[in-house]
């Protein structure tokens, strides 16, 4: 039986100990975002920026190599051409899991040069994560699975509607 983009998600988010790559200066970047939440519910949470010292008065790492423990997980807030570089960080690392934002779903259904173009997914990526068993999920948001806000949620309805969270076989 294959997995569903829910159970990844909730074994995902039941993590103690995540890292985000790509939070910025930028106030309302999805990365800054998905961090401040995960930190108000209590997860122990790494910012990595290799630009940053310093995100919302706590150390911004430069990778996943200076973090002062390994994370359950790395959530990709990037360009997709960065997500190959940081999932072999996680390959070196032992990083079991990752998930590649990208608001639009995970199998884009409308706008889908918008999700390539701004979405952090990249299948040299995916493939590196299913090649060295790194539970990956390809696309979507976090936020729209942490009950936190009603649009995330909405958007999470919407996409489920139109097959957009579904895994790629």
């Amino acid at each position: 039986m294959s997995k569903r983009i829910d159970d990844l998600a909730a074994d995902f988010l039941a993590q103690d100990c995540l890292a985000v790559a790509g939070v910025s200066h930028t106030p309302e970047s999805p990365a800054n975002l998905i961090y401040r939440t995960l930190r108000k519910r209590g997860v122990a949470v790494f910012a990595i920026n290799p630009r940053l010292a310093a995100f919302d008065g706590e150390p911004c790492y430069p990778d996943l190599a200076a973090l002062p423990q390994r994370p359950d997980g790395l959530i990709i807030v990037t360009p997709a051409a960065a997500a190959e570089g940081l999932v072999r960080q996680c390959i070196e690392a032992e990083v079991p899991r990752v998930w590649m934002h990208c608001a639009l779903g995970t199998r884009p259904r409308f706008l889908k040069k918008l999700a390539a173009a701004a979405g952090s997914v990249s299948p040299e990526a995916v493939r590196l994560c299913h090649e060295n068993g790194i539970e990956v999920i390809p696309g979507s948001c976090p936020m729209q699975f942490l009950g936190e806000d009603f649009p995330h949620t909405c958007i999470r309805g919407v996409l489920r509607a139109t097959g957009a969270l579904q895994l790629p076989a």
